[in-house]
């Protein structure tokens, strides 16, 4: 059987181009125009977007990014390139590696641009999100095969929607909490990036979240349930972490209103601190990539207020990034593919 030609695409979520007022003005307008990522009606949402948030939050965000900043840029996409390259390194002739940003650049259409040109018999499609939201790994998906459908000749393509619950990916992130020794502290958080949750109601068929039991079992629709897969990434974890039910909590950040998922992190930070919690360990198995929600929210803004209401030490595990692990897991992820 003769091989096919295979390129796999690496999305991951953007970063501004810099840390400016204008570079984040640009990348926030494009990130909260995407109907997946704000669903409510066309015109309320180009008033909110364009009008109040973009406007008013861009100078915040821009201040939180040149916190972030490095001398080699933004984390998320220079370990994102690393990433690329050494992927590249190791499938060697299997598959030709691709990245884009869903927001900003490198662009997925530039991306496709350079797939389209080297006329591939097969595309892998990848979006960096372990756990299913649609204002992730669907819009993604969406984005790529929105464009895909207007060539002329379209390949073989096989999107992979999901991935938290892969042993190479569990292992992995696992190797990267136990290597700051759980056993020191005396908690451990998992922090998801929290979605609004009506977002979740959408794949929620028969009943509403509000009664569903999908934070201690996985139900039959619950493997494209954001809030199962999240708690589900953390029973594996814990197991692989051999930590008890007391020692850890699940708990989503980054609200941007009451009405989205709980716990909090923040909350849940604040009263473990008044409960004689001195040092925590938080890890976020949502994120591949370091990066502002990590960094700064987590390691900088949680940490301050944790120490504020009677913490002591608050350690933020590095993500996967660029490690040989990640790698290899990739690899893993992609084989049945290639």
């Amino acid at each position: 059987m003769e091989n096919k030609k295979t390129a796999v695409l690496l999305i991951n979520l953007g970063t501004p181009d810099e840390p400016t007022v204008k570079a984040v003005r640009r990348y926030l307008s494009e990130f909260l125009n995407d109907r997946r990522v704000i669903d409510i009606p066309l015109v309320l949402q180009k008033i909110l977007v364009n009008l109040i948030i973009v406007p008013f939050r861009a100078p915040k965000s821009t201040k939180l990014y040149q916190r972030l900043w490095t001398e080699k840029g933004s984390p998320l996409l220079y370990f994102s390139e690393s990433v690329e390259a050494k992927l590249q390194q190791k499938l060697d002739s299997k598959a030709d590696v691709f990245l884009a940003m869903r927001y900003g650049n490198p662009s997925i259409g530039k991306a496709l641009s350079a797939i389209k040109n080297g006329d591939y018999d097969r595309l892998v499609i990848l979006p960096l999100f372990p756990q299913y939201a649609s204002s992730t790994n669907g819009t993604a998906i969406q984005a790529v095969i929105d464009q895909i459908r207007k060539w002329n000749t379209i390949p073989e393509i096989n999107a992979i929607s999901q991935f938290y619950d892969h042993p190479a990916f569990l292992d992995a992130f696992a190797e990267r909490i136990q290597s700051y020794q759980t056993e020191n502290y005396d908690h451990v958080i998992f922090s998801y990036h929290g979605l609004p949750n009506r977002h979740l109601e959408k794949n929620h068929p028969n009943e509403s979240i509000k009664t569903c039991n999908c934070e201690n079992v996985l139900p039959e629709f619950g493997k494209f349930c954001y809030k199962a897969a999240c708690y589900q990434t953390t029973r594996e974890l814990a197991k692989r972490l051999n930590l008890p039910k007391e020692k850890y909590s699940v708990s989503f950040q980054s609200r941007l209103s009451n009405n989205w998922m709980t716990p909090f992190t923040d909350k849940t930070l604040i009263d473990l601190a008044k409960k004689g919690n001195k040092k925590i360990l938080v890890t976020a198995p949502a994120f591949v990539s370091d990066c502002l929600e990590t960094t700064v929210e987590i390691g900088f803004e949680y940490k301050e207020m944790f120490i504020e209401n009677g913490g002591e030490n608050l350690q933020m595990v590095d993500s996967l990034n660029d490690s040989p692990q990640w790698i290899n897991a990739l690899e893993a992820i992609l084989e049945p593919y290639l």
